[in-house]
């Protein structure tokens, strides 16, 4: 249990807990304000610049004025204060759940239905699950030729590429047509999309519209699970990873896209957020002969697991069912199929990685009547 205590000579605000006392310090008091003449009621943006406070500002006055802190500056600010509003500010956090990387032996696999997903409750406990694993599987979901783009912004906001604000993905018949291997029947590991773009697409969307082949699974896999057990045998093998830029290159008769980011992808506060894997796509530095094998070994081992069934979901998506995933954190691939079995067509379109959390905030607070 954490509590605030104002302590004297000088004045000062402490966090009291179990493990000891932190100080809270004058600055970031200040800034945290929300007096109206600070900040903008309707908006909660400051109306002020906290980086202009002087260097030396302090506390002069505290006192409790009921359940909220009266605070007294040497700049001449005064004004009240919530303490739950500042203990909260005392954890970095976005307000969403936490990553459960998983594996192939997972006991829990997220399936909903489409129609019960207009529900917000069921939305809510979907956004959930999604921001935890890093995927969701739903079923039920209309096959007209663009419903993918209403089932995406149910999530988030579609974000068009040089495919179109979505695409078709099966054998096309002229090689000339086919500009990613994803168009031929060929069996693709587990891989990131569109790695060569800055930022990369956050969650693609697959939905199957037909499939009448015996090939053709689509396959899932979580890259916190493989990154964590590649960190645990080779932690200087992982430094490498999420250090160590990789160039993904994607050209064909109108584009060409570039983008140079480590293979790992670690958050401002150092934790790991996913993959950018693609062996068809990436190149790496010129590097000393030792790192360039340190590298290779670690990069080796991670591919290893990916394609490990220890660690792949495989299943096979029938018309109207769609996989949305984390396109940074789990990848996804398929089998080889013989499209002279019939014809399997799948749409996918991307929305960005934002989204989904932002609608998970909006419906905890107004599911819950608290901030998340």
């Amino acid at each position: 249990m954490s509590e605030i205590h104002i302590l004297s000579n000088p004045t000062r605000l402490v966090m009291r807990t179990p493990a000891g006392d932190t100080p809270l310090p004058a600055l970031w008091l200040r800034a945290l304000s929300p007096d109206p003449s600070q900040r903008d009621p309707l908006t909660g943006q400051r109306l002020i610049n906290p980086h202009l406070f002087p260097e030396d500002l302090a506390l002069t006055a505290a006192r409790w004025d009921g359940a909220q802190l009266h605070l007294a500056f040497s700049d001449g600010f005064a004004g009240h204060f919530d303490a739950a509003e500042l203990l909260a500010g005392t954890v970095l956090s976005e307000g969403c759940p936490a990553s459960r990387p998983w594996a192939a032996n997972i006991a829990y696999t997220p399936v909903y239905q489409w129609p019960d997903l207009a529900q917000d409750a069921v939305l809510y406990k979907a956004l959930k699950d999604f921001i935890e694993l890093g995927f969701l599987l739903v079923h039920n979901t209309p096959t007209q030729p663009d419903s993918i783009l209403s089932i995406a912004r149910r999530f988030g906001f579609v974000r068009e590429t040089n495919f179109g604000a979505y695409f078709e993905v099966y054998s096309r018949p002229k090689a000339a047509d086919a500009i990613d291997l994803s168009y031929q029947p060929v069996a693709l590991g587990p891989h990131t999309d569109n790695p060569y773009r800055t930022p990369v697409p956050g969650i693609q969307l697959l939905q199957c519209l037909q499939n009448e082949t015996s090939g053709g699974l689509s396959s899932l896999v979580d890259s916190l699970a493989v990154a964590a057990q590649v960190r645990q045998e080779d932690p200087e093998g992982f430094a490498l990873l999420s250090r160590i830029p990789l160039r993904f290159e994607h050209r064909d008769a109108t584009t060409q896209l570039v983008a140079i980011k480590p293979m790992i992808e670690l958050n401002g506060s150092g934790e790991m957020m996913g993959v950018h894997y693609s062996p068809r796509l990436d190149n790496i530095p010129l590097m000393s002969e030792d790192n360039t094998r340190r590298y290779h070994r670690a990069r080796k081992r991670m591919g290893q697991l990916f394609d490990d069934d220890a660690y792949a979901l495989r299943f096979r998506l029938e018309p109207g069912q769609m996989m949305v995933f984390d396109n940074n954190r789990v990848l996804h691939g398929r089998t080889s199929f013989n499209p002279a079995e019939g014809h399997r067509q799948l749409q996918g379109c991307y929305i960005d990685r934002d989204g989904p959390r932002s609608l998970y905030r909006v419906l905890h607070r107004q599911l819950n009547g608290t901030p998340a």
